[in-house]
């Protein structure tokens, strides 16, 4: 474990608070919608929820990187994993790529209002032709004069519907694979924008998923993200942090659950006692605690690791697909303990459930992680 830090717990408290006065009224309802209110974005900010780790000269606090992914693990252990999603996709996502490669004009101008809640951010990467193999996009941009004029569509992107801002991923050298990518950053509010239609998903409900399209955007030259051609090296080099976001997102709700089925089975009777003093019931949860045991120490080594710069791209690449493969075994085994009633939507642990499968998907998909690993161990 990290050592204890009495400025985190605290925060954790607030965060806590703040979730079950804002959030656990209301997240019930958001599901149902399918989206979660644009003003939440604004209570976040406003209470200091958001990009805690920018420095304070872009309005942020300058906190260590752990007080932020504290946020995300948080909001996935109280059971708002769509919130985890949105909430780590601007602060694990979109803003190390801005303080990371932003130029002092991008940074002055985005990251104050990314901290506040008025600017809502997404990252476009994937294509309806390419997913995991990013140098097979098609979303062109190519520079004309001081601008950029842009073509493409994105699909699948979190916080696309309320997105203000999108970190694009584009071909700014079409006949090039990955030395061919740039990022740029593009105001959703610019001319030839659209944001399609929000996707229905199986799990993650009130997470805004959608299509964009980009017809003939104009996009200023000096909001290019970095150096033209990098955009390849770029995202390679920022992932471990998204990776990271994930993993701690897994590590939540595996704490999340089994703190939910341990109160089930306490309460629940079965043939004239509680499930809690049956022998399977008790194996089940003593070894998803094992594994939950074995996971946290694993995401603590690789936070740890990645505070000091230290964290290999296959070691995340190793905890991302141990974690989320543990996440959805353990949360499939504890909803098994409640029977019947797993099954419905208004026990919470079915919500843990569907949420958890898109872990071993999105970021890299498991199969890719344990190719990274195999590159290590064997070469390609």
């Amino acid at each position: 474990m990290l050592a204890y830090d009495a400025d985190l717990e605290l925060f954790r408290d607030n965060f806590k608070r703040f979730m079950s006065e804002n959030i656990a009224p209301h997240y019930e309802q958001w599901e149902e919608d399918g989206l979660i209110p644009r003003q939440l974005w604004n209570q976040l900010g406003e209470n200091g929820f958001l990009c805690v780790d920018v420095p304070e000269e872009y309005g942020g606090y300058g906190a260590p990187i752990h007080y932020s992914l504290m946020l995300v693990q948080e909001t996935a252990q109280a059971g708002f994993t769509s919130l985890a999603v949105a909430i780590g996709g601007q602060n694990e996502l979109v803003s190390p790529y801005i303080q990371n490669l932003g130029s002092e004009e991008q940074k002055q101008y985005w990251l104050p209002k990314m901290v506040t809640g008025e600017v809502v951010t997404a990252i476009a990467m994937t294509e309806a032709n390419a997913g995991s193999d990013l140098q097979a996009i098609r979303t062109q941009a190519i520079l004309n004069q001081d601008h950029y004029l842009v073509d493409g569509s994105k699909t699948f992107i979190s916080n696309g519907i309320h997105a203000d801002l999108i970190v694009l991923v584009a071909k700014t050298n079409p006949e090039a694979r990955a030395k061919g990518i740039s990022l740029l950053l593009v105001d959703a509010a610019l001319e030839g924008v659209e944001k399609g239609r929000s996707l229905k998903k199986i799990g993650l409900h009130a997470q805004d998923t959608a299509e964009l399209f980009f017809d003939q955007v104009k996009v200023p030259k000096n909001q290019r993200l970095g150096e033209e051609g990098q955009g390849f090296a770029y995202l390679m080099q920022e992932l471990p942090r998204e990776r990271l976001s994930i993993s701690m997102m897994a590590l939540g709700s595996i704490l999340g659950a089994i703190e939910l089925t341990s109160d089930y089975v306490q309460q629940r009777k079965a043939f004239g006692q509680p499930l809690s003093h049956m022998q399977n019931t008790r194996f089940v949860l003593a070894n998803t605690q094992i594994k939950a045991k074995a996971a946290q120490a694993f995401v603590d080594q690789c936070a740890e690791q990645y505070s000091r710069d230290a964290l290999s791209v296959s070691h995340v690449a190793a905890l991302k697909c141990f974690i989320t493969d543990t996440q959805c075994d353990v949360i499939d085994q504890l909803l098994q303990l409640f029977g019947g009633y797993g099954y419905m939507q208004e026990y919470p642990i079915s919500r843990f459930f569907v949420d958890a499968r898109v872990q071993k998907i999105y970021g890299g998909t498991n199969e890719i992680m344990k190719e990274i690993v195999a590159r290590e161990m064997l070469g390609k």
